[in-house]
């Protein structure tokens, strides 16, 4: 029970970061190079979960989690950048 009920805190945090977070940035064409910096996508469920245990628990060093969690939210970013542009490249083939 009390997991359901941490997983829907978790939830509804990672909902409310969505609706108070930036646009992702994205590219406007095929052509277009990537940004120096793509931005951090919003916290999801799994990165609150991980800033739930860094609170809790103390498994590693606090810069350790939250390197690995701003590395990860870049990374992906990075990647939702990336894939967008390869969209946009196979549409306009088409």
């Amino acid at each position: 029970m009390f997991t359901l009920a941490a997983l829907a805190i978790c939830a509804v945090t990672a909902a409310q970061a969505r609706t108070h977070a930036p646009a992702p940035i994205l590219p406007a064409t095929p052509d277009q190079q990537p940004p120096e910096d793509p931005g951090l996508i919003t916290l999801t469920v799994a990165e609150i979960k991980r800033l739930f245990t860094l609170v809790t628990r103390r498994l590693r060093p606090e810069t350790h989690h939250l390197h690995w969690i701003w590395w990860r939210r870049r990374h992906q970013a990075r990647a939702r950048w990336f894939h967008h542009r390869t969209r946009l490249r196979r549409d306009q083939r088409t």
